[in-house]
């Protein structure tokens, strides 16, 4: 990933601000070997107090994957000591599936044949009041990549909507600019989410065909943009299994460390999506992620930032879910529908993905109790 890149050039409107994070990252990533560290450099790294990068990078290694319990051991000690036996709930809205977009990988995909819907005020209305009806406190808003269907306004629209039932607000959208997420926030988002799917710029053009998420310095500088614009707290996460599943989660990590360092107020928090099937497309990928890969870059996140926030998606198996929310995992989402209008009395449009872990709000608690741990409805209160 080290040299010079031919870019999708960016698009009139897109906010142009000055950093130099993009060109750290990708030199460092340029940098990872995976397969130059030694069970020397991961045990130098388990006995670190404070994780330096390469102590990072040796836990990320395949040399690592004998040390997993030795991890999840420190891993579970590090969450306890900073979150306790806190778990957070919340689950994700869908308010539009339409998009601009040609991602290869996405059901949201603008050439894919499903059904297109925007939920209208009112539509919103009912989907609020229903979640809101389970208890949780935290709601996430999802729209397809689509300026046109789902423009700020309407977004913003519909933060207010949310804050009027909800003590915390997320928004997981198309970038924008710094202005633009800050009315988002006076509207009440107080957190964004922006999955930067691959952090591999060849890669990254192989597999957004069209649009504006072409882009790729554009949705990289999303986070420190939001940060700028007054938001509380930003998500990072790429895709597992689009690429080299190592160096991404490399990339992705470096990523938040250098936000925290250069904003020490942001609340950072880590996701780890993996590749799912989707409508009109079931075949394998060749890049597959397997779960005790995924684990190891989780531990890996939580030695190196350990009081970073971390979610665990409804991608994931319940029971994987289950064990990894004692071991390195703050917040699990419960109640999960991925279509639009699914939590009303009839969808309105197709979903994202598949779900692995269709559990309600009630079995997810009880699994956290199961656990010894405690679900956590509200950790925030707006004044």
């Amino acid at each position: 990933m080290s040299g010079s890149f031919e870019y999708a050039p960016y698009e009139e409107g897109m906010e142009v601000i000055g950093t130099d994070i993009l060109d750290q990252i990708l030199e460092a990533t340029g940098r990872f070997d995976p397969t130059s560290y030694t069970d020397r450099d991961v045990a130098r790294a388990l006995d670190a107090r404070v994780l330096a990068v390469e102590d990072f990078a040796a836990l990320l290694s395949p040399a690592a994957f004998p040390f997993l319990e030795q991890m999840a051991a420190r891993a579970r000690s590090e969450r306890k000591r900073h979150f306790g036996n806190a778990v957070s709930l919340f689950t994700p809205l869908y308010l539009s599936n339409y998009c601009q977009n040609q991602c290869v990988y996405c059901g949201f995909n603008s050439t894919n044949k499903i059904r297109r819907a925007r939920l209208d005020p009112e539509g919103i209305e009912r989907e609020l009041r229903a979640i809101a009806a389970t208890g949780l406190q935290d709601i996430l808003l999802l729209t397809g990549e689509s300026r046109t269907k789902s423009d700020v306004t309407y977004i913003g629209e519909a933060v207010r909507q949310a804050a009027r039932h909800f003590n915390q607000v997320g928004v997981e959208i198309y970038p924008l600019n710094s202005d633009e997420y800050a009315h988002l926030h006076r509207c009440g988002a107080d957190y964004v989410c922006v999955f930067q799917e691959t952090y591999d710029p060849v890669r990254y053009l192989e597999v957004h065909r069209r649009g504006p998420k072409r882009v790729f310095p554009y949705r990289v500088n999303a986070q420190e943009r939001a940060l700028r614009g007054g938001m509380r707290g930003v998500t990072f996460a790429a895709l597992l299994g689009l690429a080299d599943f190592r160096k991404d989660a490399f990339a992705t990590g470096l990523h938040a460390f250098l936000i925290q360092r250069a904003y020490p107020h942001a609340e950072i928090s880590f996701s780890l999506p993996r590749l799912r099937p989707y409508i009109n497309n079931a075949a394998e990928n060749p890049k597959d992620v397997h779960e005790p890969q995924l684990l190891q870059v989780m531990l890996a996140y939580r030695l190196f930032m350990p009081f970073a926030g971390m979610t665990i998606s409804s991608r994931e198996r319940a029971g994987f879910r289950d064990n990894v929310i004692d071991l390195c995992c703050t917040k699990i989402s419960a109640g999960v529908r991925v279509d639009i209008g699914g939590h009303g009395e009839q969808e309105a449009g197709d979903g994202q993905f598949e779900l692995s872990d269709p559990r309600s709000v009630p079995e997810v608690h009880a699994a956290i109790l199961a656990r010894g741990l405690q679900p956590v409805y509200l950790d925030w209160i707006r004044v």
